[in-house]
């Protein structure tokens, strides 16, 4: 395929919709695969990550409502590579990969909301819900983790200076996504627009 024709793909609605579903089976994959390691909390986010990718085929009963799948990629990528290599990276690296992973997560429950919902988000509050999400998002995995610390010893949380430094990532993480939301999803990809014509999203 030349470029032309790879670039329409692209951007084409179907094509957009093929992409983003290749992306949540690659991830429902690897929530398979957590299960069988017996990573259970890796498992539930994986899950919820497809889920959320998922809700506007399923709200709109369209395999071809789909949220951008470039967004797709960015929530899924840090799933993909804590799945395939996880076990490469420094303790410091493997941190990043989950900001970056919580992040990428908030930035596509915004698109979901202001691109497949009736919710209006101007620029600024959408880069802000995405930067208050993150966090709040980093809170709830904080808390299972420290619950599944205390219930199974699983050592996933080293010490409370750590975790400190878990959330100032996460907020930095968010910035930056908020930074993608404005620049990239409202003025440049603009998610209706991925949405078959004949799909009705009023």
């Amino acid at each position: 395929m030349d470029e032309v024709g790879l670039s329409r793909l692209l951007r084409s609605r179907r094509g957009n919709a093929v992409l983003a579903w290749a992306f949540v089976g690659l991830v429902l994959s690897t929530s398979l695969t957590s299960v069988v390691t017996g990573n259970l909390l890796w498992t539930a986010f994986s899950a919820a990550v497809a889920l959320i990718a998922l809700l506007p085929a399923l709200q709109l009963r369209s395999v071809w409502v789909m949220p951008p799948w470039e967004i797709v990629l960015l929530a899924t990528a840090p799933v993909l590579g804590h799945t395939f290599a996880i076990e490469l990276l420094t303790g410091q690296a493997q941190n990043t990969a989950r900001y970056i992973s919580v992040a990428a997560l908030s930035l596509l429950v915004a698109v979901d909301l202001d691109g497949f919902t009736a919710v209006e988000m101007t620029e600024g509050f959408g880069a802000l819900f995405v930067v208050v999400t993150t966090l709040a998002t980093a809170g709830v995995w904080a808390v299972a983790r420290w619950t599944a610390d205390g219930l199974f010893g699983t050592g996933f949380l080293a010490s409370e200076h750590a975790l400190m430094l878990e959330f100032v990532g996460s907020a930095t993480a968010g910035a930056i996504a908020g930074l993608v939301y404005v620049f990239y999803v409202r003025r440049r990809i603009r998610p209706r627009k991925r949405v078959p014509e004949e799909v009705d999203l009023a």
